[in-house]
């Protein structure tokens, strides 16, 4: 079965049980998943019948080439999708709602009610789509997190202590880009001493500061992402940077042990934070415990105590990564990412998480 052919069957199902004629769909990553190539501006029509593909003459030509069988490739002219509602003959017509700007929406309505069009949000359907990943998906994740374990153990074989935090960042980035990850997740985070209990702190052009060194960063394949986090230490570690690390990693651990079919977003992010909250850093947990991974860096599912009585399903794919945070001091975070099949859970990272001193 062609890879793609899960992904129209689910949505033609939802077209069909919502009445609708068509589905536009804009968003760059939906663009990838139906039609197989990355174009971050176009656009496609998804009908019960066909799926018809709309690039401009940047893209027009490698569309044709790198699409799916399945799409029918047209180039893009200033007015395609507004000549299209007007010449469809469609009377319900699905479209991206978190996607759209509001000038393009109102571009798209005026071209809906001149032909006495009903526009239909799906956005959360599409993306409720997407949270199931099929084994080919996953596939491409994990080469990206290999990527990115790779270039991690390279750089600690060149870090120093006097390089400043951008350069690890920067190293950490080219390393990636060597083996094969055309662009990083997201923004590489690697930040030490005081501004590790940040977050997502960002990158300063100032030396390693002595204390906990929080890496979080990712790969990509192929437009799939991968997200890891591990916490070093510059220089020796003491007694009370030990004790809240190996917190950090035992609410990690509960917490993957927890994770499994029909175990809620909030049940999942509860295992970790009481092991937290129960050894004296009640309130230092500050965000949830993970989120879905895929086509974007955070997508369904989500594990936080706000997601209550969503259950976790096979085909979800999420992280894992609690954290302590003390402000003025430091802060420390560890996160895998996790697979979850019909009988429990597949780590798929595959990183030491001792601490390691540098």
């Amino acid at each position: 079965m062609a890879v793609y052919t899960k992904r129209y069957e689910k949505l033609r199902e939802y077209m069909k049980e919502c009445s609708l004629d068509a589905v536009v769909v804009t968003a760059a990553e939906n663009y990838l998943y139906f039609s197989g190539y990355h174009n971050p501006d176009g656009y496609m029509i998804v009908t019960p019948d066909e799926s018809v593909v709309f690039a401009d003459f940047r893209y027009y030509e490698a569309a044709k080439n790198e699409c799916f069988p399945v799409c029918t490739v047209k180039e893009q002219k200033g007015g395609s999708l507004a000549e299209w509602l007007k010449t469809s003959g469609a009377a319900r017509v699905g479209f991206e709602n978190g996607d759209l700007s509001v000038a393009r929406f109102d571009k798209m309505k005026e071209a809906a009610d001149a032909s006495k069009i009903e526009l239909f949000p799906v956005d959360e359907t599409i993306t409720e789509i997407r949270s199931i990943k099929e084994r080919e998906e996953v596939d491409l994740i994990v080469k990206a997190q290999r990527i990115a374990e790779k270039a991690l153990h390279e750089l600690l074989s060149v870090i120093k202590c006097d390089m400043t935090e951008l350069e690890v960042a920067a190293e950490l980035e080219y390393r990636m880009k060597k083996l094969g990850s055309p662009v990083p997740s997201f923004e590489t985070i690697a930040v030490s001493g005081k501004a590790s209990s940040v977050p997502h702190g960002v990158p300063r052009p100032v030396k390693l500061e002595r204390g906990f060194l929080t890496i979080d960063f990712g790969a990509t394949a192929c437009g799939y992402h991968s997200d890891m986090t591990r916490t070093f230490c510059v220089g020796k570690a003491d007694a009370e940077q030990r004790r809240l690390y190996e917190t950090v990693l035992a609410a990690q651990t509960a917490a993957h042990e927890a994770i499994r079919p029909g175990v809620t977003g909030d049940e999942a992010d509860a295992v970790a934070r009481k092991i937290i909250d129960s050894a004296g850093y009640e309130g230092r947990f500050g965000h949830s415990l993970g989120h879905g991974v895929g086509l974007q860096i955070h997508e369904l599912p989500n594990l936080s105590p706000k997601i209550v009585g969503r259950k976790l399903i096979p085909g979800n794919l999420v992280t894992n990564e609690p954290g302590i945070y003390i402000e003025g001091l430091y802060g420390c975070r560890i996160e895998d990412m996790v697979f979850i099949t019909e009988n429990g859970a597949e780590n798929l990272t595959d990183f030491p998480h001792e601490l390691i001193e540098i």
